[in-house]
């Protein structure tokens, strides 16, 4: 089974603090839990599809040449599930703050502290920001 590969959006404000956004509970995934910004690649280079994402989900603004990946979570959901390679890209700098855009999916934007993040909060995404914190690249969830 070929790997479904996701891109991820670690924002970090002037103070630490990581932007998560709240997952409406009919989303197809992840309902009622906190979640980084995120989106399929389309007909796109991964760089542009973050990019594209954070101006539909969150209007905010991003420069490809200010990201960085950061992180990499290769993850099994579910038993027997499509494997996902989910690359996670820290912005530098951005434009705008952000706002909800796309209601039916996420109901709200905030920022955590990394030691104060939400008891709901998507494993991997969990995974993802104490491995950025850690200052290792790659992590691997259900296998």
């Amino acid at each position: 089974m070929l790997n479904g590969v996701g891109v991820h959006l670690h924002l970090e404000d002037d103070e630490g603090r990581v932007l998560l956004g709240l997952r409406h509970p009919e989303s197809r995934y992840a309902g009622g839990t906190w979640h980084y910004l995120a989106g399929r690649c389309e007909q796109e280079s991964a760089t542009a599809c973050l990019v594209r994402e954070a101006w539909e989900e969150a209007g905010l603004v991003i420069d490809p040449v200010d990201v960085d990946l950061a992180h990499v979570v290769h993850v099994v959901d579910t038993p027997g599930g499509q494997p996902l390679m989910l690359l996670v890209f820290r912005a530098r700098r951005w434009k705008g703050t952000p706002e909800v855009r796309e209601p039916d999916k996420c109901l709200a934007w905030r920022w955590w502290g990394k030691h104060e993040l939400p008891d709901q909060l998507v494993p991997y995404t969990r995974t993802a920001i104490a491995g950025i914190a850690e200052g290792r690249t790659y992590s691997q969830l259900g296998w």
